[in-house]
């Protein structure tokens, strides 16, 4: 049993209070899982500086700063490299592509796990109670136009942060999971038949490469979705999140919790209500429980505007 919460903030007078909101969510869902946790933040790109990068690294051997200077001693083409101590996470800035950042991080602190790359997004995870680790984080003070939220009662791996969620495994892009695969080491095989590596024994973390595997491959975040439904069995609700979308899917029973709540403002999705009853405009929202294998697909148009359409079913 874990919990699971997102937004995607339509309105940019939000974008300001999205860890707020978030961590409202968050504290909310503690009461489904309170071993662990992890959110994915999206910051608002025309607030960013043009090609900066963002890599977050599961790190506490050096301070922040001196784990920045290694970084930036073995970058070739780096700007100058920021580093910030968030818990048990380290997450790493520069002006430069966000591969070259995540290698210069990976050569320079080797004993470091890489839990997020990409241009807007950051992932924040780790052990420990969600309040406190909202804390660690600044979660409140941090702003963005979409972000999720996990807290986890592990049933599928050991409790580290390393098996925390979310898993980000491709440029930008998140998944947070309530449920089991059963057929997950089969599918890992096949996985790692392809070339792909694997940071952990989670069953969440084979979804997550298979969908980066597959809209690497060309398709689309709803395409990537159906075929999961098809490949993976057992019990799940899924919410997918990357740099221009944010997506929900259950499996055919939908025995897992979820619950969709629309505005003009914002698209929030939450295990339960109750999550949501600290969102502005919650008491005139269009809510509704997603179906059993449909998936619903909320998309940014623009890196200016946030999105107005509606969702996407398949």
């Amino acid at each position: 049993m874990c919990g699971i919460a997102g937004l995607h903030l339509r309105n940019p007078e939000l974008f300001p209070h999205l860890g707020t909101l978030l961590e409202g969510m968050l504290i909310q869902a503690a009461g489904r899982g309170n071993d662990s946790a992890g959110v994915g933040l999206y910051a608002d790109p025309a607030g960013l500086p043009d090609g900066a990068a963002t890599v977050s690294a599961l790190y506490d051997a050096l301070p922040a700063a001196e784990a920045a200077a290694a970084v930036g001693a073995i970058g070739q083409g780096l700007g100058p490299v920021e580093a910030e101590r968030a818990g048990q996470t380290t997450v790493f800035t520069a002006i430069a592509p966000a591969a070259a950042l995540e290698a210069a991080v990976r050569e320079a602190l080797p004993e470091a796990v890489v839990i997020s790359a990409g241009h807007t997004l950051t992932v924040l995870k780790g052990t420990g109670e969600p309040a406190e680790l909202a804390k660690q984080w600044n979660l409140a003070g941090r702003a963005g136009w979409q972000g999720v939220a996990h807290t986890r009662m592990a049933t599928e791996s050991a409790v580290t942060p390393g098996g925390s969620h979310p898993f980000s495994v491709g440029p930008d892009q998140c998944l947070i999971h309530n449920g089991s695969f059963s057929n997950h080491e089969t599918l890992r095989k096949e996985l790692a038949a392809l070339g792909i590596g694997f940071d952990s024994l989670n069953d969440t973390e084979v979804g997550a490469r298979y969908i980066a595997h597959r809209l690497a491959e060309g398709a689309d975040m709803r395409e990537a979705l159906t075929d999961l439904t098809k490949h993976f069995d057992g019990f799940y609700t899924l919410l997918v999140s990357s740099a221009s979308s944010f997506a929900i899917v259950r499996d055919a029973i939908a025995c897992k919790p979820a619950i969709v709540a629309e505005t003009p403002d914002l698209v929030a999705v939450a295990s339960e209500y109750r999550y949501l009853t600290g969102l502005p405009g919650i008491e005139s929202a269009h809510i509704f429980e997603p179906n059993p294998e449909v998936v619903y697909v909320w998309e940014r148009t623009s890196a200016q505007q946030p999105s107005s359409t509606s969702p996407a079913l398949v």
